[in-house]
């Protein structure tokens, strides 16, 4: 599955100058509310992306999205996997279980994203759900932001991924396009401001 193609398709690939969620600017920008826009390649995508999940052997009770950017792709790769569907939120500034969702303790969790940049909400995510006593099983999203590695890639880990070593990470593909940090940035130097065009404010 060309991933790549679908994001552009979708007029989801974005050029211009971007703050992305971690801090860091890039001039690009994978707006993926505009592919899961679409219910059936929303399906699509959340089926090729279960495939891969299931070759692991892994056993999944639970699929939790960081709120909001990964509710849609939590909820079609929870229906894929024949699992349940929650989300987690902030709540002044932490990650939080709430609206009535209930974990139980050793319940198997993947954490699902729509795009891992570096994997810090995701991360976030998991540690709230670990205060349960649950088990997190995993991580897995649409799109890879190329920091973090996934199963099936050759692309190494970036020392400023987020996510745990030890548990396996899922997507169907590598973005690798370049990000700089606020005073590195070369759109910036030319006058350029950085727009935030994702879920968080800040």
């Amino acid at each position: 599955m060309d991933i790549e193609k679908i994001y552009k398709e979708s007029e989801a690939y974005l050029e211009g100058h971007f703050l992305l969620s971690g801090g860091m600017h890039s001039q690009f920008y994978l707006q993926s509310a505009k592919v899961l826009e679409d219910p059936s390649l929303a399906e699509k995508l959340a089926n090729a992306l279960a495939k891969e999940i299931k070759k692991s052997k892994i056993k999944i009770d639970t699929v939790c999205a960081p709120a909001i950017g990964g509710i849609v792709a939590g909820f079609v790769l929870a229906k894929a996997l024949g699992a349940r569907s929650i989300f987690t939120e902030r709540v002044d500034g932490k990650m939080t279980l709430r609206r009535g969702f209930e974990v139980k303790k050793g319940e198997n969790i993947l954490i699902c994203e729509d795009i891992i940049t570096t994997g810090g909400s995701a991360l976030e995510s998991a540690n709230s759900l670990k205060e349960y006593g649950v088990n997190i099983v995993g991580f897995a999203a649409l799109a890879n932001r190329g920091f973090c590695k996934r199963e099936g890639s050759d692309l190494p880990q970036n020392k400023i991924c987020k996510l745990p070593k030890d548990l396996p990470f899922f997507a169907l593909g590598d973005f690798t396009f370049e990000v700089y940090s606020p005073k590195d940035c070369p759109l910036c130097a030319k006058g350029s401001e950085a727009i935030k065009p994702g879920s968080r404010a800040t």
